[in-house]
């Protein structure tokens, strides 16, 4: 392991500063630390973890309440940094239904023999699909899965390193052949409902699959790009099984609770309450961070955790920046169309059609049946209000972790498609969020009939309080949208995708640079092992601060 000499001195001087204490951040300085380098993680907040926390907001329930579910954490980090010894326990669940509006559902089981059974009462034809969709999906998750811990490429730098970086992604796409880069191609930028319609014919089989393209997505089932989006969700794993999900358990403050902890027990500082107000710069270098409440911190090295709107056109000022890069954060896209319900309940809901002791109530609910519904979904967030008949991706962690809520009680947690971020073009009123609310418990009462007399505790989180609490912009869940045009080389934009910005010493770790959102902590860890390269070769300019 790369070690460094500590050489700061000054009780608010650093090697590096972190901004921001999400799940990347958090990374970022466990491997920077690690090292041997003094960091301090400057967090706004009173409670670290970000989007990536577990709060009792009503005694005695544990709340997910942004983020809920892993899969996409890298083994890689969580062995590096000795995350299950810090307390990490993550335990996979499976399966999931969808309720029909005639009755009748659809049980995705995880056992095959039963999941085939199930998709033949629905359509033989669509049980005879599966292992091809199964296959392909899995064709494109082995190609992207090993780029997800590099740095992507830059394609118009000559440097020798920067073209072996360029020939291994070709020849990872040239050795799927023409035919199958062909079919990568047109898999990238599709979208979702073409793709599934190459494989399945029933309508609630295609809308139960089509939710993993339009989460976190100000996109449609019809939009170009959502396919890929599907692929994101398909990438992870959890005990070595790609494409699992699971709890954490104790809520997924365990996961930053486990990064903290690896933090602090290689001497890295987390500060509360440090809300950063700017990123000090002299002679194109960066010199520190000045608080809102006026304390500043010394470091040659500041890491933003923040998406790439915040850390360019909020915290550094325009005079310090290429006005091309300042261009271009304000042209990022970054659209929020997510909101979040945490419920308390008094017991466990009864579902129509669904017993209590079910497999299938292990695993996530859904209540669209068809593709068009789920896209009239989506025209209602293209008319600046929330959706009237929102997809949910609805599940019950309590009935695998007792630890989230009392015994004989439950928690469940509400993920909801679409949300704007404003509402008929101005702020979001505590009006607008009963309405958004109402119209989330109304889709789970049409299909639970004592699911409200159970409700102790409501939490309800609007694009408004992802920004407002969480720091993400416009409650975009990815700190930006993940369509090809900002995916690798092109992320967050091009020429600053190698999570080095365009002042000396200023790097960004967040969801905004590679491989993108998710609890993953890869761009933390990519970002801290291009830091240390640096350090490496203090003489060496890297791309990312070249004048634009």
């Amino acid at each position: 392991m790369l070690c460094f000499q500590r050489q700061s001195n000054s009780v608010n001087e650093y090697d590096a500063i972190v901004i921001g204490a999400g799940h990347n951040g958090l990374t970022n300085a466990a491997y920077l630390a690690r090292a041997g380098l003094k960091v301090a993680v400057l967090e706004r907040n009173p409670y670290i973890g970000g989007a990536t926390v577990s709060r009792e907001l009503h005694e005695g329930w544990t709340y997910s309440n942004c983020s809920y579910v892993c899969s996409l954490l890298r083994p890689e980090i969580a062995r590096d940094l000795e995350l299950p010894r810090h307390g990490l326990q993550v335990v996979p669940y499976g399966g999931g239904v969808t309720f029909m509006q005639n009755g009748d559902i659809f049980g995705k089981y995880p056992e095959p023999e039963r999941r085939y059974r199930e998709m033949q009462r629905h359509s033989r034809r669509d049980a005879d699909a599966w292992q091809r969709y199964a296959a392909d999906t899995m064709k494109q998750t082995r190609l992207i899965r090993p780029f997800l811990m590099k740095r992507p490429p830059n394609p118009t730098s000559l440097r020798p390193g920067r073209l072996r970086e360029l020939a291994e992604y070709g020849a990872a796409f040239g050795e799927m052949g023409e035919a199958g880069l062909a079919d990568t191609m047109r898999f990238w930028t599709k979208s979702v409902a073409d793709y599934l319609e190459e494989f399945f014919e029933t309508d609630v089989i295609k809308a139960h699959l089509a939710g993993s393209g339009i989460i976190g997505t100000a996109l449609g089932v019809y939009s170009p790009g959502t396919a890929y989006v599907l692929l994101h969700h398909y990438m992870g794993d959890v005990d070595g099984n790609v494409g699992s999900w699971g709890f954490a358990r104790g809520g997924m403050g365990a996961v930053s609770g486990a990064l903290a902890a690896a933090l602090q027990s290689y001497g890295g500082e987390i500060i509360s309450d440090a809300d950063v107000g700017n990123i000090m710069v002299s002679g194109g270098k960066v010199t520190g961070v000045a608080l809102r409440d006026g304390r500043e911190f010394r470091s040659k090295i500041v890491v933003s955790n923040l998406d790439a709107k915040r850390t360019f056109l909020d915290l550094m000022d325009e005079g310090d920046l290429p006005q091309t890069v300042v261009q271009r954060a304000r042209n990022f896209k970054i659209r929020g169309s997510s909101g979040k319900l945490n419920i308390a309940l008094d017991g466990l809901p009864t579902f129509n059609g669904l017993d209590k002791k079910s497999r299938l109530m292990v695993g996530d609910f859904h209540f669209h049946d068809s593709l068009p519904r789920l896209e009239r979904a989506y025209d209602d967030w293209k008319n600046e209000t929330w959706s009237k008949d929102p997809y949910l991706d609805l599940l019950i962690p309590s009935l695998f972790d007792p630890t989230v809520a009392p015994p004989g009680k439950h928690m469940m947690t509400v993920f909801v498609q679409y949300a704007p971020p404003k509402i008929n073009g101005r702020e979001w009123t505590d009006e607008d969020k009963a309405g958004f609310e109402k119209s989330v418990l109304d889709q789970i009462s049409n299909y639970s009939p004592d699911f409200r007399d159970l409700i102790v505790h409501c939490e309800t989180r609007t694009p408004r309080e992802l920004e407002n609490e969480v720091g993400l912009t416009e409650g975009n869940i990815f700190q930006g949208e993940l369509t090809f045009d900002q995916l690798l080389f092109n992320r967050p934009f091009p020429g600053y995708a190698q999570y080095r910005g365009p002042v000396k010493g200023m790097y960004m770790c967040g969801s905004a640079t590679h491989p993108g959102g998710g609890v993953m902590a890869a761009p933390g860890a990519n970002a801290a092992r291009e830091i240390l390269a640096d350090l490496r070769e203090p003489n060496v300019v890297p791309e990312g601060y070249a004048d634009d």
